[in-house]
C-alpha cells in the first residue's frame, strides 16, 4: 500500500425536517505525514489574528474577515490539502419509501458513500474521521466502513482501515471542513446577509469559479457533485 490518508468528514442542513431544502456533505484529506504540519499552520494563522476557539462557518463576520479571507488563501496555495462536497440541491423531492427503505438516515449513509467513494484510491491506506452527529450512530459509521471497503475490495479493512467519529475540537482539517462546506451551503442556499461571508464566497471563487455546478470528476482541489435523485418513470 502507498500513503497513509486522512479524511476528515462534515456535513450541513442535513436533517429531513429543518425546512431548508438543501444538504451538503463535505470532507477534506491530506497525507497523515502532513496532517500535523498542517494543524500547526492553521492555528499559527489563529494566533496571528487572535482568533481563539473553533474555526466555524458560523463565526465569520465582519470584524474577522481578514482571518478568513486568510484561511481561504492557504487553503488554496497548501498543494497536500483537498476538499469535495457532494450537494443535494432539495431534500423535498426525496423518495424515501421507493429507494431508501423509508429512512432518511439510510439516504444520508448512501450518500457519504458517494462522497467518499471517489476519493479512494488502491494505491491509498486511508483513516477516515466523521464529526460526530450522535451517540446512536456507531452501528451506521460501521456500516459505512463495511460497505466502503466491499465496494473497494478491501476485505481485510487494510486499505480503509479506520471509519470512526470525532469531535471537531480534535481536529484542526475537520474545522476547515465546516468552514468551507459552510461557505457552500451559504451559496447554495442563496443567504446574502453578511457582507463578510459573501467576501469569503468570492475569495473561494476567484480561485474555484462557478461553485453552484458539479465541477470535473477529476478535479482535486475544490471538489463539487451536484448530486441529482433519479428520475422516477
Amino acid at each position: 500500500m502507498g500513503d497513509l490518508i486522512n479524511v476528515y468528514c462534515d456535513e450541513s442542513c442535513h436533517l429531513e425536517h429543518d425546512h431548508i431544502p438543501v444538504m451538503l456533505l463535505g470532507a477534506v484529506w491530506a497525507s497523515k505525514t502532513q496532517v500535523k504540519r498542517l494543524a500547526i499552520g492553521l492555528r499559527d494563522i489563529k494566533a496571528r489574528h487572535h482568533a481563539e476557539g473553533e474555526l466555524k462557518w458560523s463565526k465569520v463576520s465582519r470584524s474577522r474577515q481578514h482571518f478568513f479571507l486568510e484561511v481561504v488563501e492557504w487553503f488554496f496555495a497548501e498543494e497536500p490539502l483537498h476538499f469535495r462536497s457532494l450537494i443535494v440541491p432539495n431534500k423535498s423531492v426525496l423518495d424515501h419509501d421507493r429507494f431508501n427503505n423509508g429512512s432518511h438516515d439510510t439516504f444520508y449513509y448512501k450518500m457519504y458513500f458517494s462522497l467518499l467513494n471517489k476519493i479512494l484510491s488502491p494505491d491509498c491506506c486511508y483513516d477516515i474521521y466523521l464529526d460526530i452527529k450522535d451517540t446512536r450512530s456507531n452501528l451506521k459509521v460501521k456500516k459505512l466502513h463495511d460497505v466502503l471497503c466491499n465496494d473497494q475490495y478491501d476485505f481485510t479493512h487494510s486499505m480503509i482501515r479506520h471509519v470512526q467519529q470525532i469531535r471537531s475540537h480534535e481536529s484542526e482539517l475537520l474545522q476547515l471542513g465546516d468552514f468551507l462546506l459552510g461557505a457552500l451551503a451559504y451559496k447554495h442556499r442563496g443567504l446574502d446577509k453578511s457582507g463578510a461571508k459573501l467576501a469569503v464566497i468570492k475569495a473561494i471563487e476567484r480561485h474555484r469559479p462557478n461553485l453552484l455546478y458539479s465541477t470535473p470528476r477529476d478535479e482535486s482541489k475544490f471538489n463539487i457533485f451536484v448530486w441529482q435523485p433519479r428520475s422516477i418513470s
